[in-house]
């Protein structure tokens, strides 16, 4: 902590107001906890009141189809990243997305395009994880 300072993480555009759960096709063998998200050993996300997110990334919009969608995503993302799923779990947060925005009603041609830009251009390593900022 600074002397009479805060620390913080900038991109951040959304924070959510309950907790919310659902059903993945994750299956861990484990149970995954941190302050924010957990995720149960049959697949079950819950993700915490006051969890931040970016919403759409890219060239990407933001609208009430993709809101939800990019929530579950960007979670299941930060577990990678954290090192608490594997890489290979990526594949499985991209068609969870893909599967959350149909059920939104997003159209199929705009599913294909969100499909393609995450799982080209998607990235969940460990260098990804936002940085934390001093001020003053």
């Amino acid at each position: 902590m600074t002397p009479n300072g805060i620390r913080y993480r900038r991109g951040y555009k959304y924070q959510l107001a309950e907790t919310y759960s659902l059903q993945t096709a994750l299956r861990t063998g484990v149970a995954i906890s941190t302050p924010y998200v957990d995720l149960d050993v049959a697949g079950t996300l819950t993700i915490r009141e006051g969890y931040a997110w970016d919403g759409a990334s890219g060239p990407a919009i933001d609208t009430r189809n993709f809101l939800r969608g990019s929530l579950v995503h960007d979670a299941i993302y930060q577990l990678i990243r954290l090192g608490l799923l594997p890489r290979a779990a990526k594949d499985t947060a991209d068609l969870e997305l893909v599967r959350i925005c149909e059920e939104d009603g997003m159209c199929a041609a705009r599913r294909w395009w969100v499909y393609q830009g995450v799982h080209r251009f998607g990235t969940a390593y460990p260098s990804n994880e936002p940085l934390v900022y001093s001020a003053p």
